[in-house]
C-alpha cells in the first residue's frame, strides 16, 4: 500500500485517467496503465486496476445507456473469450520483468492502431473492412485487456469500421468493457492479482475515478477530440518506450556502433 504522498498523487492521477477514458477519451486509459505499472509493479497493477475500471464502467453505463446497444458486443464476445484465455495463461507464466515488457508492447501496439487511423486513413479503412477483422479485433482486444487493461483503441477501431457514430461508440464500448471486466474478476483472483490489500488501495483511488468521469463528461463537448487523441498517442508512446526500456536499448546499440567504427 502507498504511503508516499507523491506516489499516491500519481496513482490518483492514473485513477482520474481511468474516469476520463470511460467518459469518452478512451486513449488516455493507456496513461493509467503505464503509471500504475510503474508504481505498483507490472503484474500487480493489472489486478489493482480492474476494480477501478469496473467502478468506472458502472458509473458511466447509466450516462450512456441511451446510446448504442448490445448487438455488436455479442458479436465480438466469442473471439474476445479466446484472447482473454490466452492472456490469462500467459500472465500466469511470466514474471514481473517480462510482464512489464509485455504490457509495454500491448500499449505500443494500441498506439500504432491509433496512429494508423490518423496518419493512414485509407489503409485504416482497408484494414477495418478486411475479412476476419472482427475476429482479430476480438482476440487482440481480449488478449490486451487481460494482460494490460489496454484494449480500448482496438475495440474503438472495430466500432469505427462499423461506421458507429461517436456517442453510440461510447455507449457500446461501455457495455463491452463492463461485461468483459466483470468476466475478468475470477481470472485475476485465480492469479492472486486481486487481494484484500489491493482492494484497500482501490478504496483510496476511487475518488479519482469519480472525478475523472465528472471532468470527462464536462470536457467531451468542449475539447477537440482529435487534438486530445494526438496528445495521448505521443504520451503513450513515450510511456510504452519506458516500460520496454527502449531508451537503454538504443543507447546500448549506439555505443556498440561507435565501438565497431573505432575498431575499423
Amino acid at each position: 500500500m502507498l504511503n508516499d504522498p507523491m506516489l499516491l498523487a500519481i496513482a490518483l492521477f492514473a485513477a482520474v485517467c481511468i474516469g476520463l477514458s470511460k467518459a469518452g477519451f478512451s486513449g488516455i486509459s493507456m496513461v493509467s496503465v503505464v503509471l500504475l505499472a510503474d508504481i505498483y509493479g507490472a503484474k500487480a497493477s493489472v489486478g489493482l486496476a480492474l476494480p477501478l475500471l469496473i467502478a468506472a464502467d458502472l458509473m458511466a453505463y447509466p450516462a450512456f445507456i441511451k446510446h448504442g446497444s448490445w448487438r455488436l458486443v455479442w458479436k465480438l464476445l466469442p473471439a474476445t473469450f479466446v484472447g482473454l484465455l490466452l492472456g490469462w495463461w500467459l500472465l500466469g507464466e511470466i514474471d514481473d520483468t517480462v510482464a512489464r515488457r509485455v504490457i509495454g508492447a500491448c500499449v505500443l501496439c494500441m498506439v500504432a492502431v491509433q496512429a494508423l487511423r490518423k496518419w493512414r486513413p485509407v489503409l485504416f479503412d482497408a484494414l477495418a473492412e478486411s475479412r476476419g477483422f472482427g475476429c482479430s479485433a476480438g482476440v487482440m482486444g481480449g488478449f490486451s485487456t487481460m494482460l494490460a487493461n489496454a484494449a480500448g483503441p482496438v475495440i474503438q477501431l472495430y466500432l469505427l469500421a462499423q461506421r458507429v457514430p461517436k456517442m453510440e461508440l461510447i455507449g457500446i464500448g461501455t457495455r463491452f468493457f463492463l461485461l468483459i471486466n466483470i468476466i475478468k474478476i475470477p481470472l485475476n483472483a485465480k492469479l492472486a492479482l486481486i487481494t484484500e490489500e489491493s482492494l484497500w488501495e482501490n478504496a483510496k483511488l476511487l475518488p479519482g475515478v469519480f472525478a475523472g468521469i465528472v471532468i470527462g463528461r464536462w470536457l467531451i463537448g468542449r475539447v477537440p477530440q482529435a487534438a486530445f487523441e494526438w496528445m495521448i498517442v505521443i504520451f503513450s508512446f513515450i510511456a510504452a518506450a519506458r516500460l520496454l526500456d527502449l531508451w537503454s536499448f538504443m543507447h546500448m546499440k549506439f555505443f556498440e556502433i561507435l565501438q565497431i567504427v573505432a575498431s575499423l
